[in-house]
């Protein structure tokens, strides 16, 4: 472009047309209409400002913005007296398809100085994308995603050029904090190299001949001498000039004052969906927190957009120290001397005038992290924080995103849902704030649990569960919920709305979509089922169980199984509070289940493994299945006790062996096992614990139990007795440990002992004291001052001492336990 900075080119039936390659704006005029062309990085600062001086200078008939078309009829909407950063949520939901889209708008974002300058200086100001329903926006969520990030060639090559780490860095380097006297001529030069020669998308495409129709629409329906603006992505930008100019090439017919705007697309087929307005969050804008504008540290942008580079930098040291201070991280005076020393090094090595973003960030971390990293410092590279990022760094990041959320006009329309939801939850008097009891068998009670399932189901912040029916437990009439108030309540709302106009409809929509990911994945269409319940769906839920039972007999997952027959059996046996009324459809899928479960522990083999918790469950439900619902199941319980009798066999896993013993020792307890021999049988320590869990899964009450006393069939976890012989056995067989074989068996016998609750722990402890003629709190055994795995890692670590003393002959001692290592 150098030394060709305006070019003449004749139009056939017009007037020259005058292009100047030299502006950002590149300015080009068909016939006596001057249209100025802005190309912009979304939410940049420097970007936001040219826009601004430009409007302001030109006061142009129309400003022309990338943005959704079907918004030009409710810009009163949007240019009502919100709080930024909002944006416009957009969604399409057919059967087989659910899109949503958002476009945002901060104070910073170019598109809405665009809006409310373009508004203030009298032009006619129009959005000329397509919506984001379109099939050109497939797979985007972020309609302001930058789209050089797809063709990353020169930018790869001009962050070498510059020796900085990425695009993030070359932007502030080039633009956010040069002169504004030559941004234009930096912006037009990057952005003909960003786009290059490059093949497009047929996205892309689509997107800019729209886009050239209304500025093309606008050419010829407006009355010279006049100024048209238009301010697009920055990589779309030269390919609009272009066909400006091929546009222009043609003779125009002026149907001026009025343009013909373009047709905004419908929704195609039988979808459904809009456009709302949303509150947003700086979070949500961050790029490390995973958005695609590819912006970061929106709190930053925000000081360097109202105050200038140095007090940005300023304020990211004081947001930083803040921070860190809050959280108990001392940061001492000479730190920040230090930092402050090192940041302003780095800028002048750097040629910035005043410190960009990254040399504020460098300047904390060679000051304040003191220790060597794992990872590379996240401002290096592009995207989310990696897990094991330094907390320092973390709480870094953090600062510069801020917490700024935004807030709509009271006047703002929005979804039927969100006006479903505030009817519903004052018919049932549900409180704004604070814990809210539910009688389930009241019909009222019951219509609210209802509602609040589905805001939960929702993802709808602030309403949380602390008591009430669960998955496996016993029934439980009362519900109890905390009710928090949350500025994310309303755009959460927003967008759930793209799933329905009432909460019924959403929470069937929303629990549609998981049970269609859930596939064959019995346990999770067990979880979906009962959620489904609880929401009081019986359309849906029928349709879940129908499709169930048709995948119980292929499933080979004995852990899915579990969950789902655990539900299953739950729903079956409390009719009375979820409806079902012993519905001989969940009886039925209740026996197929067992059956099925029952088929595949029995093909089980495998020597010493850990515990499987999800298989554990699993044989508790069978276990419950069999006490409980006994009447619905074909398998008798003679035969069901067979299986488990054969899994006892020594080439069984440990846990199966032991959770095969405490089934048959509860389902016929007067069989002849003997509990103790089996138990002393798997006493090495590599295998105890395994099978203590379960043993302790399916039958802990009948084998720690004192007086021998028939099986509590509630299994409300409310027993706290101990039996002596067990008890005993286990104190002989672990006591013959030494210290080696002790410290391995160690993990697994406290997973084994976990299946107890607090107080049954407890009162063991008190037993053990006991027997060895000691006084003294069972609880008090139970807290440690530091965490049993420390501990157990810290007295290897001390065995292993012993061992290299005695190695070398320091000592005349030899180590407990040393004969096992």
């Amino acid at each position: 472009m150098e030394g060709a900075a305006r070019r003449a080119i004749p139009v056939a039936g017009l007037s020259t047309v005058d292009i100047d390659f030299a502006a950002a704006s590149a300015a080009v005029t068909v016939g006596s209409v001057r249209v100025t062309f802005i190309g912009v990085r979304h939410h940049s600062p420097a970007c936001a400002r040219l826009v601004r001086d430009t409007v302001r200078a030109l006061r142009p008939a129309h400003v022309l913005i990338e943005g959704p078309a079907e918004m030009n009829d409710r810009l009163g909407e949007l240019l009502l007296a919100h709080q930024l950063p909002i944006a416009v949520f957009t969604s399409y939901r057919d059967t087989e398809t659910r899109h949503m889209s958002w476009a945002p708008l901060c104070d910073y974002s170019p598109e809405w100085l665009a809006l409310t300058e373009g508004r203030d200086a009298g032009a006619q100001v129009r959005f000329i994308d397509l919506p984001a329903w379109h099939r050109a926006f497939e797979g985007h969520e972020n309609r302001y995603a930058d789209a050089e990030r797809r063709y990353d060639r020169a930018v790869e090559r001009l962050c070498r050029e510059f020796a900085v780490d990425n695009i993030d860095a070359l932007w502030d380097h080039l633009f956010e904090l040069g002169d504004d006297a030559t941004l234009g001529e930096r912006l037009s030069t990057y952005f003909e190299l960003v786009r290059g020669d490059e093949s497009t998308t047929p996205g892309d495409l689509a997107r800019e001949q729209y886009m050239a129709e209304w500025i093309h629409a606008a050419v010829a329906g407006t009355e010279g001498p006049a100024d048209i603006v238009v301010v697009t992505g920055g990589f779309h930008r030269p390919a609009l000039i272009r066909r400006l100019l091929e546009f222009g090439a043609q003779p125009v017919e002026s149907t001026a004052p009025t343009p013909e705007w373009p047709a905004v697309p419908s929704f195609p087929g039988d979808g459904a969906g809009g456009s709302f307005l949303v509150p947003f969050s700086f979070q949500r804008l961050d790029a490390f927190a995973g958005y695609q504008s590819g912006m970061p540290s929106p709190a930053y942008y925000q000081q360097l957009w109202e105050y200038g580079p140095d007090r940005a930098a300023d304020s990211v040291t004081h947001a930083v120290v803040r921070r860190l201070r809050e959280r108990g991280q001392p940061v001492s005076t000479a730190s920040l001397i230090g930092s402050r020393t090192l940041t302003l090094g780095l800028s002048r090595l750097r040629g910035h005038e005043s410190p960009s973003r990254t040399d504020v960030l460098d300047g904390l971390a060679g000051t304040l992290i003191t220790e060597a990293l794992d990872r590379p410092l996240p401002w290096t590279g592009r995207g989310q924080l990696r897990p094991g990022t330094d907390p320092v760094v973390v709480e870094m990041v953090a600062a510069l995103s801020g917490t700024t959320i935004g807030r709509l006009h009271e006047a703002t329309p929005h979804p039927p849902l969100v006006h479903d939801a505030e009817r519903e939850l004052a018919r049932y008097g549900i409180p704004e704030k604070g814990r809210h009891q539910i009688d389930l068998a009241l019909p009222d009670g019951l219509h609210a649990s209802r509602l609040l399932h589905r805001l939960r189901v929702l993802g709808i912040p602030g309403y949380e569960r602390s008591s009430g029916p669960a998955i496996g437990r016993a029934p439980e009439p009362i519900e109890v919920w905390t009710v928090t108030p949350s500025v994310l309540r309303l755009p959460s709302l927003i967008e759930a709305g793209s799933l329905g106009a009432s909460c019924a409809e959403a929470a069937a929509a929303q629990l549609g979509e998981r049970f269609t990911a859930a596939g064959p994945d019995t346990g999770a269409l067990g979880a979906v089922l009962f959620d489904a319940t609880l929401c009081g769906l019986t359309e849906l839920t029928d349709h879940i169980i129908d499709s169930v039972r048709g995948l119980v007999g292929s499933a080979g997952d004995p852990v899915g199984l579990g969950r789902l027959l655990a539900v299953t059996l739950g729903l079956w046996r409390y009719d009375r509070l979820f409806g079902t009324s012993a519905s001989p459809v969940l009886a039925a899928l209740t026996d197929v289940t067992v059956l099925r479960l029952l088929w595949l522990v029995e093909g089980l083999r495998g020597g010493p493994a850990p515990a499987d918790d999800g298989l554990l469950q699993a044989l508790v439900a069978v276990r419950d299945a069999a006490l409980h619902a006994e009447a619905v199941l074909t398998v008798t319980r003679t035969d069901l006790v067979g299986v488990f009798r054969r899994c006892t066999a020594a080439d069984r896993p440990p846990a199966l062996r032991g959770a095969a013993v405490g089934v048959v020792a509860v389902l016929a307890p007067h069989d002849t096992v003997d509990v103790v021999r089996t138990v002393r049988s798997a006493g090495a320590p590599e295998i105890l614990g395994d099978f203590l869990a379960g043993l302790f899964a399916v039958a802990r009450e009948q084998l720690l139990e004192e007086s021998g006393n028939e099986p509590d069939s509630t299994y409300d976890d409310e027993n706290d007795g101990a039996a002596t012989p067990v008890l005993s056995l286990l104190d002989e067989l672990v006591g013959r440990y030494g210290e080696t074989d002790f410290l391995g068996a160690l993990p697994a016998l406290r997973l084994a002992f976990a299946w107890f609750p607090p107080r049954e722990r407890a009162r063991i402890a008190e037993r053990l004291l006991e027997a060895r003629g000691l006084t003294g709190s069972g609880s008090s055994l139970l807290r440690l001052r530091a965490d049993a795995e420390v501990l157990a890692r810290a007295r290897q670590a001390e065995l292993r001492v012993d061992q290299l003393m005695q190695q070398y002959r320091l000592t005349d001692a030899k180590p407990e336990g040393a004969e096992h290592v």
